[in-house]
Protein backbone atom coordinates (compact mmCIF):
# COMPACT_ATOMS: atom_id res chain seq x y z
CA UNK A 1 0.00 0.00 0.00
CA UNK A 2 2.82 2.39 0.92
CA UNK A 3 4.55 1.60 -2.41
CA UNK A 4 1.35 2.51 -4.29
CA UNK A 5 1.17 5.83 -2.46
CA UNK A 6 4.82 6.57 -3.26
CA UNK A 7 4.21 5.77 -6.93
CA UNK A 8 1.11 7.97 -6.93
CA UNK A 9 3.02 10.80 -5.22
CA UNK A 10 5.82 10.50 -7.78
CA UNK A 11 3.36 10.53 -10.69
CA UNK A 12 1.50 13.55 -9.28
CA UNK A 13 4.77 15.37 -8.67
CA UNK A 14 5.94 14.64 -12.22
CA UNK A 15 2.58 15.74 -13.64
CA UNK A 16 2.69 18.93 -11.61
CA UNK A 17 6.21 19.77 -12.85
CA UNK A 18 5.14 18.95 -16.39
CA UNK A 19 2.13 21.28 -16.21
CA UNK A 20 4.25 24.06 -14.67
CA UNK A 21 6.70 23.85 -17.57
CA UNK A 22 3.89 23.86 -20.14
CA UNK A 23 2.30 26.90 -18.47
CA UNK A 24 5.66 28.69 -18.39
CA UNK A 25 6.29 28.07 -22.10
CA UNK A 26 2.78 29.22 -23.06
CA UNK A 27 3.10 32.29 -20.84
CA UNK A 28 6.45 33.11 -22.43
CA UNK A 29 4.86 33.03 -25.88
CA UNK A 30 1.87 35.08 -24.69
CA UNK A 31 3.87 37.81 -22.97
CA UNK A 32 7.60 37.44 -23.53
CA UNK A 33 10.06 39.38 -21.40
CA UNK A 34 11.36 41.11 -24.52
CA UNK A 35 8.34 42.93 -26.00
CA UNK A 36 9.69 42.84 -29.54
CA UNK A 37 8.92 39.09 -29.61
CA UNK A 38 5.17 39.63 -29.25
CA UNK A 39 3.15 38.26 -32.13
CA UNK A 40 1.28 41.56 -32.58
CA UNK A 41 4.59 43.39 -32.89
CA UNK A 42 5.66 40.96 -35.64
CA UNK A 43 2.53 41.61 -37.69
CA UNK A 44 2.98 45.38 -37.24
CA UNK A 45 6.53 45.07 -38.55
CA UNK A 46 5.37 43.05 -41.56
CA UNK A 47 2.63 45.62 -42.28
CA UNK A 48 5.28 48.37 -42.14
CA UNK A 49 7.46 46.42 -44.59
CA UNK A 50 4.58 46.13 -47.04
CA UNK A 51 3.74 49.83 -46.71
CA UNK A 52 7.37 50.96 -47.13
CA UNK A 53 7.78 48.73 -50.17
CA UNK A 54 4.58 50.08 -51.76
CA UNK A 55 5.60 53.70 -51.08
CA UNK A 56 9.08 53.17 -52.49
CA UNK A 57 7.72 51.43 -55.58
CA UNK A 58 5.22 54.23 -56.21
CA UNK A 59 7.94 56.88 -55.84
CA UNK A 60 10.36 55.03 -58.12
CA UNK A 61 7.69 54.59 -60.80
CA UNK A 62 6.53 58.23 -60.59
CA UNK A 63 10.09 59.55 -60.76
CA UNK A 64 10.96 57.25 -63.66
CA UNK A 65 7.93 58.50 -65.57
CA UNK A 66 8.94 62.09 -64.81
CA UNK A 67 12.48 61.38 -66.04
CA UNK A 68 11.04 60.02 -69.28
CA UNK A 69 8.93 63.19 -69.65
CA UNK A 70 12.01 65.36 -69.07
CA UNK A 71 13.97 63.42 -71.68
CA UNK A 72 11.12 63.93 -74.14
CA UNK A 73 11.18 67.68 -73.42
CA UNK A 74 14.90 67.73 -74.22
CA UNK A 75 14.23 65.87 -77.46
CA UNK A 76 11.49 68.36 -78.29
CA UNK A 77 14.02 71.18 -77.85
CA UNK A 78 12.57 72.67 -74.65
CA UNK A 79 14.64 74.38 -71.93
CA UNK A 80 17.63 72.05 -71.40
CA UNK A 81 18.66 73.37 -67.95
CA UNK A 82 15.16 72.98 -66.49
CA UNK A 83 14.80 69.46 -67.88
CA UNK A 84 18.24 68.39 -66.60
CA UNK A 85 17.52 69.82 -63.15
CA UNK A 86 14.25 67.90 -63.10
CA UNK A 87 16.04 64.68 -64.08
CA UNK A 88 18.63 65.26 -61.33
CA UNK A 89 15.90 65.87 -58.72
CA UNK A 90 14.02 62.77 -59.85
CA UNK A 91 17.16 60.62 -59.64
CA UNK A 92 17.75 61.85 -56.07
CA UNK A 93 14.14 60.93 -55.17
CA UNK A 94 14.70 57.43 -56.60
CA UNK A 95 17.86 57.01 -54.51
CA UNK A 96 15.97 58.11 -51.41
CA UNK A 97 13.12 55.74 -52.18
CA UNK A 98 15.60 52.86 -52.49
CA UNK A 99 16.74 53.46 -48.91
CA UNK A 100 13.62 51.55 -47.81
CA UNK A 101 15.70 48.40 -48.21
CA UNK A 102 17.81 49.19 -45.15
CA UNK A 103 14.79 49.78 -42.92
CA UNK A 104 13.00 46.80 -44.43
CA UNK A 105 16.02 44.61 -43.68
CA UNK A 106 16.02 45.77 -40.07
CA UNK A 107 12.31 45.03 -39.73
CA UNK A 108 12.64 41.61 -41.35
CA UNK A 109 15.48 40.83 -38.92
CA UNK A 110 13.23 41.74 -35.98
CA UNK A 111 10.45 39.53 -37.28
CA UNK A 112 12.85 36.63 -37.87
CA UNK A 113 14.25 36.99 -34.37
CA UNK A 114 10.71 36.90 -32.98
CA UNK A 115 9.75 33.91 -35.10
CA UNK A 116 12.82 32.05 -33.88
CA UNK A 117 11.87 32.93 -30.29
CA UNK A 118 8.35 31.53 -30.75
CA UNK A 119 9.73 28.51 -32.60
CA UNK A 120 12.06 27.78 -29.67
CA UNK A 121 9.13 27.99 -27.23
CA UNK A 122 7.07 25.65 -29.40
CA UNK A 123 9.98 23.21 -29.67
CA UNK A 124 10.21 23.25 -25.87
CA UNK A 125 6.50 22.40 -25.65
CA UNK A 126 6.95 19.59 -28.16
CA UNK A 127 9.80 18.27 -26.04
CA UNK A 128 7.60 18.38 -22.92
CA UNK A 129 4.68 16.64 -24.59
CA UNK A 130 6.82 14.22 -26.53
CA UNK A 131 7.38 14.11 -30.27
CA UNK A 132 5.55 10.78 -30.70
CA UNK A 133 2.43 12.14 -28.98
CA UNK A 134 2.33 15.22 -31.18
CA UNK A 135 3.00 13.29 -34.39
CA UNK A 136 -0.08 11.14 -33.64
CA UNK A 137 -2.36 14.18 -33.43
CA UNK A 138 -4.47 14.88 -36.49
CA UNK A 139 -4.24 18.46 -37.67
CA UNK A 140 -6.97 20.27 -39.57
CA UNK A 141 -5.72 22.32 -42.49
CA UNK A 142 -6.75 25.90 -43.02
CA UNK A 143 -9.61 26.31 -45.44
CA UNK A 144 -8.63 28.19 -48.57
CA UNK A 145 -10.74 29.93 -51.15
CA UNK A 146 -10.58 28.58 -54.68
CA UNK A 147 -8.18 31.39 -55.68
CA UNK A 148 -5.95 30.85 -52.64
CA UNK A 149 -5.62 27.17 -53.50
CA UNK A 150 -4.15 28.17 -56.89
CA UNK A 151 -1.63 30.64 -55.48
CA UNK A 152 1.72 29.42 -54.25
CA UNK A 153 3.47 32.79 -54.00
CA UNK A 154 7.09 33.34 -54.86
CA UNK A 155 9.08 30.15 -54.52
CA UNK A 156 12.38 29.91 -52.69
CA UNK A 157 15.46 29.14 -54.76
CA UNK A 158 15.68 25.75 -53.02
CA UNK A 159 11.99 24.89 -53.45
CA UNK A 160 11.26 21.61 -55.23
CA UNK A 161 8.04 23.10 -56.62
CA UNK A 162 9.87 26.10 -58.08
CA UNK A 163 9.60 26.52 -61.83
CA UNK A 164 12.57 27.73 -63.81
CA UNK A 165 12.25 30.09 -66.77
CA UNK A 166 12.55 27.19 -69.26
CA UNK A 167 9.50 25.50 -67.64
CA UNK A 168 7.49 28.72 -67.92
CA UNK A 169 8.58 29.33 -71.53
CA UNK A 170 7.54 25.75 -72.41
CA UNK A 171 4.01 26.50 -71.19
CA UNK A 172 3.68 29.28 -73.75
CA UNK A 173 5.15 27.37 -76.70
Amino acid sequence: MSDDIDVLRGELSGLFKYMQRVRKEIATIHHPVDEEHQITKMSDQLDAIVAATEDATDTIMEMSESIQNSVQKIRDGEDLDTALNQIDDNCMAVFQACSFQDITGQRVSKVLKSIRFVEERINNLVEVWGVQEIEQEEVDGLEKTEDEALLNGPQLETSKERFNQDDIDALFD
